[in-house]
Parts: C-alpha cells; sequence; structure tokens
C-alpha cells in the first residue's frame, strides 16, 4: 500500500488550463472518491496521478517518491477502466494472468497470484469462459482482478460501474468495498455517482470546473458543505435552496415568508445579509410523519404539487417562495395534489450560504 500526495498540480490543454494547482494527500490504504460533474477535471486528475496524461506543472508523489517524469508501468499502480478491456479470445484465466505473463513473471508465480485474485472476488467457477460468456458483472471483476494480481501500491478506479445496471451497480459497489477490505491497499476511485462516493469512500474530494471544492468524510461533506455546490451535489434529493434576507431575528423569503435564525447560526449572520437558505429534504417533514422532531424546528403550511410513494417513504413536492422545494413523509400514506400539509421544517439542521460568495456562514 502507498500514499499519494498531489502539490499545486496544473494541467493544461493547449492554452486551457483545466485543471487549477489542486493539493491532496491521500493515505496508506484510504479509499478516496473523486466526485464531481462531467468536466470537472477528476478523470483528469487520475490520468496524472497513473501518468497516462502528463501534469503541466506542480508534483505529484507516491510514497514519497515524486513520479512527474515516471512512466506508468514504473508507478507500480493498477487502474481499472469503464471499459473493461478484456481480450475476447482469452478466458479468464488467460486475462487474469496475461499481464504477469508479459512482465516474464514466473509460472508459479503467475498461477498462484490468478488463483488468489479468483478466490478473492468468486471467479473460480468461471476460469474456462471467455468473456463474452460473462455478464457485465462477472466482467468487471475480471477486469478488477487483472489490476489485483499486479500486487500494486494503489488502485485508480476510473468509473468503473458506469456500464452496468442499477441493481449491477449496487452490487459491484458492495464487492469494491469488500475488496478494499480483503486487499488493503491505496483506492483512488472516480465516480460522477454521488450515492457510489457516499456508500464507499473514506474521504470524499468534490470538485468543480478543476478546482476542489471540499475534501471530508461522506458525513463532513454530507453535514457540513463549505458551499452550494457541494450542498446542491451531494445528497439524494438535493438540498432545498431559496434566497433571503436576515432581518433581526428572523430568515425572510422574496414572498414575505419568515422563519426563525437557526440558533447555530444566529452569530454568523449579520443585519440586512442576503443569504441562501438550505434545507434537505429529509429535514422539512409533515408534522408527525418524521423520524425525529426535537430541538429548533418551525411549522410551515405548503400546498402539495405531487407525492412519489416510494414504499417506506414519500417525497412530497412543494413549492416556496416561487421556487419548487422537496420534503420526506417517512410515515407514508396517499398524498393527493393541493393538499395542504404543515411541515416540520428542523432549524437545527438548517443551513445559511452567503448569497454573494455563496460560501456556507459557518466557513471561517
Amino acid at each position: 500500500m502507498s500514499s499519494i500526495n498531489l502539490k499545486k498540480v496544473v494541467k493544461f490543454y493547449g492554452k486551457t488550463e483545466v485543471v487549477h494547482g489542486i493539493d491532496l494527500d491521500i493515505d496508506h490504504n484510504e479509499f478516496v472518491v473523486l466526485v464531481g460533474p462531467s468536466g470537472c477535471g477528476k478523470s483528469t486528475t487520475l490520468r496524472m496521478i497513473a501518468g497516462l496524461e502528463e501534469i503541466s506543472d506542480g508534483e505529484i508523489s507516491i510514497d514519497d517518491t515524486i513520479v512527474n517524469e515516471l512512466p506508468p508501468r514504473k508507478r507500480n499502480i493498477s487502474m481499472v477502466f469503464q471499459n473493461y478491456a478484456l481480450y475476447p479470445h482469452m478466458s479468464v484465466r488467460e486475462n487474469l494472468g496475461f499481464g504477469l505473463k508479459i512482465a516474464k513473471q514466473p509460472e508459479a508465480v503467475v498461477k498462484q497470484r490468478v488463483s488468489e485474485a479468483a478466490d478473492i472476488l468468486g471467479l473460480s467457477e468461471l476460469m474456462d469462459r471467455t468473456p463474452a460468456e460473462l455478464s457485465g458483472g462477472q466482467r468487471q471483476r475480471v477486469a478488477m482482478g487483472r489490476a489485483i494480481v499486479r500486487h500494486p501500491q494503489a488502485f485508480l478506479f476510473d468509473e468503473p460501474l458506469s456500464n452496468l445496471d442499477a441493481k449491477l451497480r449496487v452490487q459491484m459497489r458492495t464487492e469494491i468495498k469488500k475488496l478494499h477490505q480483503k486487499v488493503a491497499t491505496t483506492v483512488v476511485y472516480v465516480t460522477h455517482d454521488q450515492v457510489e462516493a457516499m456508500t464507499l469512500a473514506d474521504r470524499i474530494v468534490v470538485m468543480k470546473d478543476g478546482y476542489i471544492e471540499q475534501v471530508g468524510t461522506p458525513m463532513q461533506v454530507f453535514n457540513h458543505p463549505k458551499n452550494t455546490f457541494v450542498a446542491s451535489f451531494i445528497g439524494s434529493p438535493p438540498m432545498n435552496q431559496l434566497p433571503a434576507r436576515i432581518e433581526g431575528q428572523t430568515v425572510v423569503f422574496d414572498d414575505g415568508t419568515k422563519l426563525p435564525v437557526p440558533g447555530h447560526l444566529a452569530d454568523k449572520v449579520r443585519e440586512g445579509q442576503q443569504v441562501i437558505f438550505g434545507i434537505r429534504p429529509d429535514d422539512m417533514t409533515p408534522e408527525g410523519h418524521g423520524i425525529q422532531e426535537t430541538g429548533q424546528s418551525t411549522i410551515l403550511e405548503l400546498k402539495v404539487d405531487l407525492a412519489e410513494l416510494l414504499g417506506t417513504e414519500t417525497l412530497i413536492y412543494t413549492s416556496l417562495a416561487g421556487q419548487e422545494i422537496q420534503g420526506k413523509m417517512f410515515d407514508p400514506r396517499d398524498v393527493s395534489p393541493g393538499e395542504v400539509l404543515k411541515f416540520r421544517v428542523s432549524l437545527d439542521k438548517a443551513h445559511l450560504f452567503d448569497a454573494a460568495t455563496q460560501q456556507s456562514v459557518s466557513v471561517g
């Protein structure tokens, strides 16, 4: 296993700067997920770590060795791509061992490592099949096995589950997490799917437009987003965000609706400040249908526009100050459009962002 360190890493394509001097330290045996929308620079960053892209400035080190000039084959890392890139004419056994044979490893070493990888990934019964005879999830396991047999210092995953259906993605997320526990090595994983990021990561790195917006554990990023982008990107459904202003001890929305300033943020705001009020749907529940109703809260009477029954919960669409927002009912029943419900808003879980900077008022 290995640590990976990025210092002021910059990437240009021609005259266009796509990664802007990012710093990131990844510890031994840590599972770090780079997450963000398409074009945010996450895959480019991963490819620079792998050596598949040259860095334009800055420094990348693996285990205190600067690798800026090292070719990919000398970095002792393994990469798993969205495209499985298996050899179609080879069996699973041959695909797993091909890289070791090219590296002229002894036959006994190849056999042992292939067997170990097959056992870890549950491929032992599939060794004589070709890729065409495998499901998508099985092919992805073979691709991971091909990486495992090299005994790399770090695994790099570039959106490995994007080609799988929803059920297989859930299954493979579990298998990747188990793999990390068994193999115990450093993992850097790229995805645009925030659910994958939340369920897999020891730490999440949220990126946007070539910048790192926030780094933290899944719950740190979920509960304490540093800005409106992180707040909207992490969490499903996304956080409700409404423009407002501070008047005394109240938050006043554009339509005149007023809520108390959340107590834990009262000393972070100033009179007349333009803010964005944020509340997650989970913390805005019809009275009597929430998980927890303790702490500071207030009531809003709102008309239901649409209700989506999801089995264990109901997602309710309504509007406030001319904007669509969402709440959740955790003890679901049939809800009809036009019905007026009393929503209990948990102010203890509310967020305020400065409207000018988009930063949380809690930052700094």
